[in-house]
């Protein structure tokens, strides 16, 4: 979705490996057998009871562990979060017109509907100086099927997304990260459409269908407060992976088995087709053109795993028991990865004027990130207001990517001013380095004169942010962002370094 998200490259070239993407599709056929299979054996026993979380733990958070970020705010542009409060408690009888979600609720089937509004604008820097509208509407369905059909254990779950306006990053700014988290092509697309099965008494659930990995997967609860995108899933994977990885707005084919033998410890892993829109066709290469609708279902692509332990802490600090989480986690792509710097002919560099334009083929990719997010303070007298903070790093290789690190952290506080306790205000930052590659190839470029410059080397975004809410289920949140060295420090249409940029921005959601 931005140069994080909406940018990032296919890497697959045409006849390649994509034949590899055929364990997904097999995997998939042997799931769903043994999903009938075991729905069958299941729905002959009594109904599970439900996991028991300790009295300390009894929200769940952002990614579907227990939530351990005070902070955690009340509304989010992630698709992870669980919005907090619904405004059809503000409109009396007319929140549920002749009783009809009342009704559909006692059968087990929810729906919800959000929007997602927002004007943003870039006061100085980046490409130009410029202001955008962009919305989201977001419907989703979650339907129990053990209520609803008596299939114990059973999920079902559905979500599509309007998206319109104009996207602030890709016009103004030129950044690695998204300025915002909703920033797509407009477009009426399906997301994620998964049938998800619990077993041994619910610590064991196995998830099939279309899915999302940032619903999931490297989630800080701290940080979903946030406009910017590279806070929800780690920019360095929005860049490096096949079109941008199975993320907003484009999921795909999956797998994914979760192991929670307690309230303090998750173990998950997925196994996803490994490109969301695939190889591109004519001259067009924007994956959300080259899968306009999110009904690709691809299969047959090159694999992407993704693994995940999360533990859930307590810490005993200025006299009070404090909640944290600390999460480790990696992934491993098995397509085919261009070298920033090497040509495809053995001793030759992509910049030489000599060489064949073809980037050397590299068989893989992977990463690792961890997370720390731990509650710092807890107000007086009050259960879910105080401080939270968050620290991400995440590391891919640096000879086949465009950028190798990736750093994010920052605090968020929640009812920071008296009278408003679902108020969270919050200061965050994102360094994304760029490779040794990447830069190398910037400097051999000078070097035979192919460029005069300048040399990239890092991103860094400042974000300041306040979400008010109106009434549950409707907040609006002033924010201001400051991107230092847009894109790495990409030169503009006068050969010079773009110039930092500042961002305005004004964001509404209503929840229903």
């Amino acid at each position: 979705m931005s140069a994080g998200r909406f940018r990032p490259r296919c890497t697959c070239r045409r006849g390649t490996e994509h034949g590899r993407g055929g364990v997904l599709s097999g995997l998939l056929r042997a799931t769903f057998a043994v999903l009938a299979l075991a729905s069958g054996e299941v729905a002959a026993q009594p109904a599970p009871r439900l996991t028991v979380v300790p009295p300390a733990w009894p929200l769940t958070g952002a990614g579907g562990d227990p939530q351990t970020a005070i902070a955690q705010a009340r509304t989010s542009d992630q698709v992870s979060v669980t919005i907090g409060g619904s405004i059809q408690s503000s409109l009396g009888p007319y929140g549920d017109p002749l009783g009809f979600r009342a009704a559909l609720s006692e059968r087990g089937i929810t729906y919800t509907i959000t929007y997602i509004g927002e004007g943003l604008a870039n006061l100085r820097g980046g490409l130009k100086r410029g202001a955008t509208y962009g919305g989201r509407l977001d419907t989703s369905l979650d339907v129990d099927l053990g209520r609803l059909a008596g299939w114990t254990g059973a999920k079902f779950h559905t979500d599509f997304f309007q998206i319109h306006g104009h996207g602030l990053s890709r016009s103004y700014v030129n950044n690695l990260t998204t300025v915002s988290g909703i920033e797509a092509l407009p477009a009426t697309r399906l997301f994620e459409l998964w049938l998800e099965q619990s077993l041994l008494d619910n610590t064991l659930s196995i998830k099939v269908g279309q899915v999302s990995a940032d619903t999931e997967f490297a989630i800080a609860q701290s940080a979903v407060v946030f406009f910017n995108a590279g806070f929800g899933w780690p920019n360095i994977g929005a860049v490096v992976l096949p079109s941008g990885g199975p993320i907003y707005p484009l999921a795909t084919p999956a797998v994914r088995v979760k192991y929670v033998p307690d309230a303090r410890l998750s173990v998950q892993a997925a196994l996803f087709n490994g490109d969301p829109a695939g190889m591109h066709r004519g001259d067009d290469t924007d994956p959300q053109r080259i899968n306009r609708t999110g009904t690709s279902f691809r299969v047959n692509d090159p694999p992407l795993l993704i693994g995940e332990v999360a533990y859930a802490y307590t810490l005993g600090l200025w006299g009070e028991n404090l909640h944290g989480t600390a999460t480790l986690g990696g992934w491993q792509h098995a397509g085919g990865f261009d070298s920033p710097r090497l040509d495809g002919v053995a001793g030759r560099l992509l910049a030489d004027p000599e060489a064949s334009g073809i980037a050397r083929r590299f068989r893989g990719d992977r990463g690792v990130y961890g997370i720390i997010d731990q509650t710092l303070y807890r107000e007086p007298d009050t259960e879910d207001e105080g401080a939270s903070a968050f620290l991400r790093l995440s590391k891919v290789p640096g000879d086949r990517n465009l950028i190798d690190v990736y750093l994010d952290g920052g605090i968020a506080y929640k009812g920071l001013l008296p009278g408003r306790p679902n108020d969270t205000a919050a200061l965050g930052v994102i360094y994304s380095r760029i490779s040794p590659a990447a830069r190398a190839f910037d400097r051999d470029s000078i070097r035979f004169g192919q460029s005069t410059g300048p040399l990239r080397s890092s991103e860094v975004v400042i974000e300041a942010t306040y979400q008010a809410e109106v009434v549950p289920g409707f907040t609006v949140q002033p924010d201001f962002q400051y991107v230092m060295r847009p894109g790495g420090g990409l030169a503009g249409d006068d050969g010079r370094r773009l110039k930092n940029a500042t961002v305005m921005g004004l964001r509404a959601t209503i929840n229903y």
